[in-house]
Order: C-alpha cells, then sequence, then structure tokens
C-alpha cells in the first residue's frame, strides 16, 4: 500500500478563519544541499521513517518530537511555522540547530518522544537515549530532559535520568508542574517498572514513585500521564495504563514532598482500554478508545465517565496527541496513521495531520 506522509497544520484564529500546511516525508532545512546529499547517500537521512508523534505550539511555531524508531532520522526534535500560508510546502527545522540532532554526540539528542511547553516559554524535551526502537533498538546515551529558552534557543539546562532508571525502563511521557513556590517538577512515566520519576530542577535530584500493583501488572504496557487543573486550585497527575480497568490520580503536592504513597485515588472504572492523548491546560482531559479514531473531553470537575465527543479522525488516521494554543483560544489534534508506520506499510511514509480541534481553551 502506497501512502504519501502528509501533514496538514488547520490554525484558526480567535477571528479568522483557518490555514492547512501539508507536507511529504519529513522535508528537513539542511544547513546546505551538500550535507543534505551526504546523509542521503549513507542512510542518515530517509525520509519516509520520519514521523511526528508528539506536538506543542509556542506563538506562532510548532513544535514536533520526531522519536528514531528506525535508521535514517536525521532530526529528532524540529520546528515549523504556523503563518507561512505562502509556502508550498513547510519545512522542519531542526531545534534549536542542526548540530545537536547528531546521535552520536553525547550532548546531542538522541530520540525524543515526548516534550512540554510550560508558561514561561520553556520547552521541556524527554530523550530516552535509545535508537531504531522498531528495528535493533541501541543506546546511545542515558536518559534525560533538557530544558531550551524558546526566546533565544538557549540551552538552560540538562536533566540526568539515569540515577532513576534500570536496563528495562521505557519512559514515555513527560509532564512539568511549579507549585505555588513556583519551583518546577518533572514527572516522567516509566511503563515497564511502572513508576513515577519524580525530578526537583532547582535541587537537580529525583526519586522514583512506584505506583501499586492493583494499576496494572503488565511491563510491556504503555503508562499515560497528564496534568489537570482543578477549580479547587489543586493540580493532580492522571495516572493510566492503556490495558488497564481504572484511571487514577495523585494530588502533585504530595508528589513534590515525598509523600505520595497510599494517597493514589481511583477516579473511575474505564468501559473500555483508553489512550490520553492531552489536556485543554485547565481541567479537561482528552481520549480516544483503543483503535478507535474518534475523540473525547472529560471534565475533571465531574464524574469521570460523563464524557463528550469532540471530534472524528478521517479514515485512516489515529489520534496520537491533542495540545492547546492558548494564544488563540484553539485545540488541536496530531492524527496519523501509525499502525501502518510501525509494521512498515506506508510506502513513502507515514500520513500525519495536525489539524483544528475546538476553540475553548483556558487562556
Amino acid at each position: 500500500m502506497k501512502l504519501l506522509l502528509l501533514l496538514t497544520v488547520s490554525v484558526l484564529s480567535v477571528k479568522a478563519s483557518g490555514y492547512t500546511f501539508e507536507w511529504t516525508g519529513g522535508p528537513i532545512r539542511f544547513p546546505n544541499e551538500t550535507i543534505k546529499a551526504q546523509f542521503k547517500s549513507d542512510g542518515r537521512y530517509i525520509s519516509k521513517n520520519m514521523i511526528a508523534t508528539r506536538a506543542q505550539i509556542y506563538k506562532d511555531d510548532v513544535y514536533v518530537a520526531l522519536p528514531r524508531y528506525k535508521p535514517g532520522v536525521a532530526v529528532t526534535l524540529a520546528k515549523m511555522q504556523s503563518k507561512n500560508v505562502d509556502d508550498p510546502e513547510p519545512v522542519l527545522v531542526p531545534y534549536p540547530n542542526f548540530e545537536i540532532q547528531n546521535e552520536n554526540h553525547t550532548d546531542g539528542l538522541h530520540s525524543v518522544v515526548d516534550i512540554w511547553i510550560d508558561s514561561y516559554g520553556q520547552l521541556w524535551v524527554l530523550d530516552v537515549g535509545v535508537i531504531n526502537t522498531l528495528n535493533y533498538p541501541t543506546r546511545k546515551n542515558p536518559p534525560k530532559v533538557v530544558v531550551f529558552d524558546l526566546k533565544t534557543g538557549e540551552k538552560l539546562k540538562t536533566l540526568d535520568l539515569s540515577g532513576l532508571v534500570v536496563q528495562a525502563s521505557r519512559l514515555q511521557y513527560i509532564v512539568v508542574d511549579y507549585g505555588l513556590d513556583l519551583r518546577p517538577f518533572v514527572y516522567v512515566s516509566d511503563a515497564s517498572t511502572r513508576s513515577i520519576l519524580v525530578f526537583d530542577v532547582l535541587e537537580d535530584m529525583g526519586y522514583r514513585f512506584v505506583l501499586p500493583e492493583r494499576i496494572s501488572r503488565n511491563k510491556r504496557d504503555v503508562l499515560f500521564a497528564a496534568l489537570l487543573r482543578n477549580c479547587n486550585g489543586n493540580n493532580s497527575l492522571i495516572l493510566t495504563y492503556l490495558s488497564g480497568s481504572k484511571i487514577f490520580s495523585i494530588n502533585t503536592d504530595l508528589l513534590r514532598s515525598g509523600s505520595a504513597s497510599g494517597n493514589i485515588q481511583e477516579v473511575g472504572v474505564k468501559r473500555e482500554n483508553i489512550a490520553i492523548l492531552g489536556t485543554d491546560g485547565g481541567s479537561a482531559l482528552f481520549y480516544r478508545y483503543k483503535s478507535q479514531a474518534d475523540i473525547y473531553r472529560w471534565d475533571s470537575n465531574a464524574s469521570f465517565g460523563s464524557e463528550e465527543k469532540v471530534f472524528s479522525s478521517p479514515c485512516c488516521y489515529i489520534p496520537t496527541n491533542v495540545l492547546p494554543d492558548s494564544n488563540r483560544a484553539v485545540m488541536w489534534v496530531l492524527e496519523s496513521n501509525f499502525p501502518d508506520f510501525t509494521q512498515g506499510t506506508v510506502g513513502c511514509g507515514a500520513s500525519q495531520r495536525l489539524a483544528l480541534m475546538i476553540s475553548d481553551v483556558p487562556k
């Protein structure tokens, strides 16, 4: 089956109509044509092996994570401008530069699997350090979180997670949380060890919080994590395994203080397996049911199960990420034929879309 790699970005401002961007494969902006030719000739750039799985928006830029699932992913973190509507095809610009994308450099970015932009304009990047995960997994570096200032492109800090993981660890999602004292904490889900890594950024230290066995016993599962801000002023980390029957939450004050043990709350029972896609930056959680294309919204101020269907992906697409654009007060959804990509049945590449979903986002 021959499918093209298409990424469609639909942007709706508060007053205006939408714009659409499309691209095929991985149209990277290389430093020059000579370097591009070298990367293509030696297999370091194989356009069809690139797929965006996570995205975040800051002002007019869309930042995307491109995990190194397969060989030939020349860039694992990139951005594109959402305002260049006259471009025949958008370009993936390596972020913050091309040099840091080198998978053989210790200080480089090896495989970015998730990203988070906070309210201070800082980009938090979860780099698992393992490449070619769908073919022949190879560890290039210990896992880390790298923080960039989006205003300047400067690398602010690197958080070394090597002391919090084991050989079997599979890090999947990152959440950044600020308490009332404005101290940043990072939470990273580790599916295979049934744990959340809790990292105090200012103290440059962290600990592993092991979840109760009742949450899941399947080490090959996906552990979703999302941050909700409730009307009572409390932040909660929502947790669930893909195959788990229940969804759980924990007050992030307890995680930051190291007193989370025994304080996980059961939110509700899932009628089917769900994949968490993201939040609106407030109290709303977005998810889909396994292998289904419809997106549901649940407001955590109501009981779990009082869901509302808000979006349906087109044929052959599966949503992988929902993200807020607070500047425009809209929600976006990143969707793709990711299952076909993993099975190697996409021909020229995986089809992807980043499309407008709803225009109701907390400011």
